[in-house]
C-alpha cells in the first residue's frame, strides 16, 4: 500500500460496519446517482416528444453496467456508472434529423438509431484501451499531466454547477434545508450519521416537503411542491420495456465522436476517484480495464434501448464525504437500481423528489468534485507562474465553461456536437503536446502522482 493510501484515512472494508449500515450506504449512493441518471431519459423524452428513453431501462442498464464495470476492473474501483449527459446533444440532433431515411419517421422510430450510434461510441473505448495496453499507461499519461487533468476535474464539477443552481432555484427553502442537513450531519454528526449525510439530506428535506405540501404551501412559481399523479398511475411490478437498437451511418456520425468527450471524462473521473480514495486505479487494475468496462457497459446499454453509461462524479462526491471507499457499497447501490427497474411505483416515488432537493444536494456533491481538482493541482505543485501552464489551464477552463452548449459543425450532412468538456480536453492535450517547456516527467514526483491516484 502506498504512502498516500495509508495517509487517506477511510473505511476500505465496509463489512466492518455490519450489513444494515452497508445497505444504508448503498441506498445513499443510489440516491446520489438517481436524480441525474433518470434526468437523461426525462430530457430525451422532451427531445423525442414523449417517445424517448425509458426510466426503467435506464435504471437496469445503470445497475447491470456498474456490476459489469466492477467485473472488468477486478472489483477494485468504487465507481458507479449512471447515464451520460455528454450524449444529450447527440440525442437532440438525431431527434431533429429529417432527411434520407429519417424523413418520414416518428420520434419513437428515430430513437433506436440514436442508440445504435452509442453502441459504436462505446466500442471506441476499446480502441483507446488497446492503445493504453500496447504503449503503456506511462506514455499515455505523458499527454495527461496534472496541468491538464487537474483543471479537467475542476471543470467536471463546475460544468454541473449550473444545473445545481437551476434545480435549487425552484424552491430555495427546500434546497437550503437539504444542504443544511448535509453540512450539520457531516460536521457535527457522530458515527453512522457522519457517514450518510447525503441520504439524511434527501430524506430529511423530503419529509419537510411533505409537511409543507400538507399545509398547502406552494413553490414560488405557484406549482405544487409534491405531485403524486405518476405514482398512483404506476404499477407495482413491471418489466423494463427493452427495444433493440438500429444502425445508420448518419446517426453513428452524430453519436460516435461524442466518445472523445466521454473518454476524457472517464480519465478525469478515474483520476478524481483515485485521488479521493488515495489508491492508484490508473495503474491497478489499469486504465485499459476501466475503459473496457465503461465502453462495453455503454454499448450493452444502448443495444437494448438504454443511454450511454459513464462513471459518476456524484458518487465520487459521496466517497469524499462519507470516507467509505469500499466498492462493495457501490455494488449494493447497483443491485438496488436493478431491483427498482422492476418496481415502477417505487421509481416514481423517488422521481417525485422535488428537483430543488436534488439541487441542494448537488451544491455539495458538485463542489466536492471541483475541490478535488484544486487539490490535485496544489499537491502536484503545478507551477502556474510558468506561462505555458497558465495558458493550458486558462484555455481548458474557458473552453469547458464558455462552450456551455457545445460546438456544432457539419460533416457530410451530419451535425456533430462536441461538448464543452470535450473541447476543453482536446485543447488541453494539444496545447500540452505542442507548447515548449513541458517539464512533466511521469513518475518523477511520485508523491504528487500518487496524490492524483497515479504513479509510475
Amino acid at each position: 500500500m502506498s504512502e498516500q493510501s495509508q495517509k487517506t484515512t477511510g473505511i476500505r472494508d465496509a463489512r466492518t460496519l455490519g450489513i444494515p449500515k452497508m445497505l444504508l450506504l448503498g441506498i445513499q449512493h443510489m440516491f446520489a446517482m438517481f436524480g441525474a441518471t433518470i434526468l437523461v431519459p426525462i430530457l430525451t423524452n422532451v427531445y423525442f416528444e414523449g417517445e424517448g428513453l425509458s426510466v426503467q431501462v435506464t435504471l437496469i442498464c445503470a445497475g447491470l453496467g456498474t456490476l459489469f464495470f466492477h467485473l472488468c476492473s477486478k472489483m477494485k474501483v468504487p465507481a458507479f456508472l449512471g447515464s451520460s449527459f455528454a450524449f444529450l446533444g447527440g440525442f437532440s440532433a438525431v431527434a431533429a434529423l429529417d432527411t434520407g431515411i429519417f424523413a418520414d419517421m416518428t420520434m419513437g422510430e428515430k430513437l433506436p438509431y440514436a442508440c445504435g450510434g452509442i453502441v459504436v461510441a462505446g466500442l471506441l473505448y476499446l480502441i483507446l484501451a488497446l492503445i493504453v495496453k500496447i504503449v503503456g499507461v506511462r506514455k499515455v499519461m505523458r499527454f495527461l499531466p496534472p496541468v491538464v487533468t487537474g483543471p479537467m476535474i475542476i471543470l467536471i464539477g463546475l460544468s454541473l454547477a449550473g444545473s445545481a443552481v437551476t434545480n435549487a432555484s425552484q424552491n430555495w427553502l427546500l434546497a437550503i434545508v437539504a444542504l443544511a442537513i448535509i453540512i450539520i450531519a457531516n460536521i457535527w454528526g457522530k458515527g453512522m450519521i457522519k457517514i450518510i449525510p447525503i441520504l439524511l439530506g434527501v430524506v430529511g428535506s423530503y419529509v419537510f416537503a411533505l409537511i409543507l405540501n400538507a399545509l398547502g404551501v406552494k413553490n414560488p412559481d405557484g406549482s405544487a411542491i409534491l405531485t403524486f399523479t405518476e405514482v398512483s398511475k404506476a404499477s407495482w411490478v413491471g418489466l423494463p420495456p427493452f427495444q433493440l437498437c438500429k444502425f445508420d451511418l448518419t446517426a453513428i456520425l452524430v453519436m460516435a465522436p461524442i466518445a472523445i468527450a466521454s473518454m476524457m471524462e472517464h480519465i478525469g473521473d478515474m483520476s478524481a476517484i483515485s485521488a479521493t480514495v488515495g489508491e492508484n486505479f490508473i495503474e491497478d487494475p489499469g486504465l485499459h480495464r476501466t475503459l473496457v468496462g465503461d465502453g462495453l457497459a455503454t454499448s450493452l446499454s444502448a443495444l437494448v434501448g438504454g443511454p450511454a453509461n459513464t462513471t459518476y462524479g456524484e458518487n465520487t462526491g459521496v466517497l469524499e464525504l462519507s470516507k467509505v471507499y469500499d466498492p462493495r457499497v457501490i455494488r449494493i447501490a447497483a443491485i438496488f437500481a436493478v431491483i427498482l427497474s422492476f418496481i415502477p411505483k417505487v421509481s416514481e416515488i423517488i422521481a417525485s423528489i422535488p428537483s430543488a432537493i436534488i439541487g441542494g444536494v448537488s451544491f455539495m456533491l458538485y463542489g466536492m468534485i471541483s475541490a478535488i481538482g484544486v487539490r490535485n493541482v496544489v499537491e502536484n505543485k503545478v507551477d502556474l507562474t510558468k506561462s505555458r501552464n497558465l495558458i493550458i489551464a486558462a484555455v481548458i477552463l474557458v473552453s469547458g465553461l464558455g462552450f456551455s452548449s457545445g460546438l456544432t459543425f457539419t460533416i457530410g450532412g451530419a451535425s456533430i456536437t462536441l461538448t464543452g468538456l470535450a473541447i476543453a480536453a482536446i485543447a488541453g492535450i494539444v496545447l500540452n503536446a505542442i507548447l515548449p517547456g513541458n517539464d512533466y516527467e511521469f513518475g518523477m514526483n511520485e508523491k504528487g502522482d500518487e496524490n492524483r491516484g497515479i504513479h509510475a
